[in-house]
């Protein structure tokens, strides 16, 4: 009877994770099959194969779709902001977790209020104003950071308490200074739960269409994602272009994903085995 409970939860847990898996990918089979018919057959939103193949839509979106700006643009504040966080995380975490004093402590508490406090858009377009970096690829780069920031601290801090204190313990005995634990020791250790925190980062920065819209009113700095929202803004009616122009954009984070998703699952996992 034992064996039969479990079976019978095993199938109907994978039959919901089938149909989970369903409601994600029939929306993006769609967008891909769609972005390869004419005019006609798109506006249909149907999920059958293509009568003939339409390579022009990737054609007019590379020429008339402003992507490659977008594309060069999401690199820049997706690449900068992801060398910030992840170097001030990756110090932060190490120095509140083996510290362990009431100001580190209050400090981890502060960014934890971080994970949880919403952006409000007209403050901080006031205070980039003030700064001399609204509607800059500086200004968007502070603004990733500071907004990613938290959860990548509270994700690597999560992740140091499963390494041992014992190995800060072993290299200062040898002489080796906190810092050079840190580079030497830590950080490499770090890799999985690091990896992810990098990888989420750039997922965010990459799919974010608010941040930009909102404070990037120069057409020249947009990203990728608002491309798109000013493509289909200019009354198109060409659904396999602007279905094209989707693919475009989501494929690199796609790829990336797959290729690095075990990271994401030892990282996001790892903290949770300490015991």
């Amino acid at each position: 009877m034992k064996v039969r409970r479990f079976t019978a939860r095993r199938l109907v847990i994978e039959l919901i994770l089938f149909l989970l898996v369903l409601v994600v990918a029939i929306p993006f089979y769609m967008i891909v099959i769609d972005s390869f018919k004419n005019q006609r057959e798109a506006a249909q939103f149907g999920l059958g194969f293509p009568t003939v193949v339409q390579i022009s839509n990737y054609v007019d979106v590379l020429q008339s779709g402003g992507i490659l700006v977008g594309y060069m643009n999401s690199v820049i504040v997706a690449g900068f902001s992801l060398a910030l966080v992840s170097m001030c995380a990756a110090l932060a975490a190490f120095s509140i977790q083996r510290n362990g004093t009431r100001l580190t402590n209050a400090i981890y508490y502060i960014f934890v209020v971080g994970l949880v406090i919403p952006v409000a858009i007209v403050p901080t377009i006031r205070l980039m104003m003030s700064l001399h970096v609204h509607n800059t690829y500086v200004g968007m780069i502070l603004f990733y950071s500071a907004v990613l920031l938290p959860f990548a601290v509270f994700l690597l801090t999560g992740y140091l308490k499963t390494l041992p204190r014992e190995l800060d313990e072993s290299a200062g005995l040898d002489g080796c200074r906190p810092i050079h634990v840190f580079w030497a020791i830590i950080l490499p250790l770090m890799q999985p739960a690091l990896v992810t925190a990098c990888l989420l980062t750039i997922m965010t920065i990459w799919n974010d269409f608010l941040g930009p819209f909102y404070l990037l009113s120069d057409s020249s700095k947009w990203t990728v994602t608002v491309t798109v929202f000013a493509y289909i803004g200019k009354f198109n009616t060409n659904w396999g272009s602007v279905f094209a122009d989707i693919t475009i954009v989501i494929l690199p984070i796609l790829i990336l994903y797959f290729l690095l998703q075990r990271y994401i699952v030892e990282g996001m996992t790892a903290g949770a085995l300490k015991g």
